[in-house]
């Protein structure tokens, strides 16, 4: 990936995980926890493993020259092995590969929609302003649902009572994956940069970069500052109380490459008001962070016509919902005038 040099950033800057080290085991519940276990729907869906066949890919084409298109869902199954020949059988034909949207900030790389929730981190202002806990920063209520949860999914864990409540639900929403046998990263992107590497073709990178020219004076800001992300952490612990089972149904269903299935199940994106939470202050206007949705897609659908334009074949992979969804990468495609065909 590309990296944006930002001088004395370095000293600064940190890429950090949103989750924590492995929490420990579980104990018993305090008694205000067992008074909300029935908030959290607790469901069995089973995660496929072994080798599963993947989606097909959508071709967009304009002439003779052919992009094709790999939708992703995440999070996936964590035991999955998918099978590839056909995605390193097209990457080995092509010209360029297409990464998905990434945002830069300062000197680290992340993927959008996780990394846009990690800039507290990124920027070492991880911790609530004056270092309050987060039963002090939250309402009674979801603090209520929040010590239920930590307890199923992230134990004892001390740390992250401290954390903004936008990381704090980035971290619990991690433990629950993995808890639910899935994982967000280190499924399809790997395999997409090996056959790439493999072929000697070149990857080209969909940055946003956000330079970050006075990180002490935001840093201060950012320390002193709260983010309006409670509307994020109610929304992220929504999910994990209610979604679970759907993101297991729509992992299965990219897994054994059915499409339409994956189509017909509910979509749910806490994300959304998490982003919000960032891009929508002053702070985030000030550091051109308002409007990066639209300027990552952007980065994505100029490299995708380009490549289509120079490049006989070429392939790149976005998320179903960004390529399904109203208004989506595909409809815009068709509207300038490329040919959709469908798996």
């Amino acid at each position: 990936m590309a990296v944006a040099h930002a001088g004395t950033l370095a000293a600064l800057l940190m890429l950090a995980p949103a989750a924590g080290s492995a929490a420990a085991a579980d104990g018993v519940a305090p008694a205000s926890v067992q008074a909300q276990e029935e908030r959290v729907v607790d469901l069995e869906t089973l995660v496929v493993s072994g080798v599963q066949p993947g989606p097909g890919m959508w071709k967009v084409s304009r002439g003779d020259h052919t992009l094709y298109v790999l939708g992703t869902v995440s999070p996936l199954p964590r035991r999955m092995e998918w099978e590839s020949a056909e995605v390193e059988s097209v990457i080995a034909r092509s010209q360029a590969v297409i990464g998905p949207p990434t945002v830069s900030v300062g000197t680290a790389d992340v993927g959008f929609f996780r990394g846009i929730t990690l800039v507290p981190a990124l920027l070492r202002a991880r911790n609530n302003p004056g270092k309050r806990p987060l039963r002090e920063v939250v309402s009674p209520d979801l603090y209520a649902r929040w010590e239920v949860l930590k307890a199923r999914y992230i134990g004892r864990d001390r740390g992250v009572e401290r954390r903004r409540p936008l990381l704090a639900a980035q971290e619990l929403y991690e433990a629950a994956l993995r808890r639910s046998g899935l994982r967000t990263t280190g499924v399809i992107w790997p395999v997409v940069t090996a056959a790439a590497k493999s072929a000697d073709v070149p990857v080209i990178d969909s940055v946003v970069r956000v330079p970050v020219e006075d990180p002490k004076g935001i840093l201060q800001e950012l320390n002193t500052s709260d983010l309006a992300d409670r509307e994020c952490f109610e929304g992220t612990m929504a999910r994990i109380e209610t979604d679970l089972d759907n993101m297991r149904a729509r992992a299965n269903a990219w897994a054994v490459g059915d499409i339409e299935g994956l189509a017909a199940l509910p979509h749910e994106n806490h994300y959304s008001a998490c982003q919000q939470a960032l891009t929508g202050s002053v702070l985030a206007q000030r550091l051109g962070l308002d409007d990066l949705p639209e300027r990552a897609q952007q980065a994505w659908l100029e490299n995708v016509e380009e490549a289509i334009e120079q490049h006989q074949v070429s392939f790149t992979m976005l998320s179903m919902h960004q390529l399904l969804g109203e208004g989506g990468m595909l409809e815009r495609l068709a509207a300038r005038g490329y040919t959709v065909e469908s798996p």
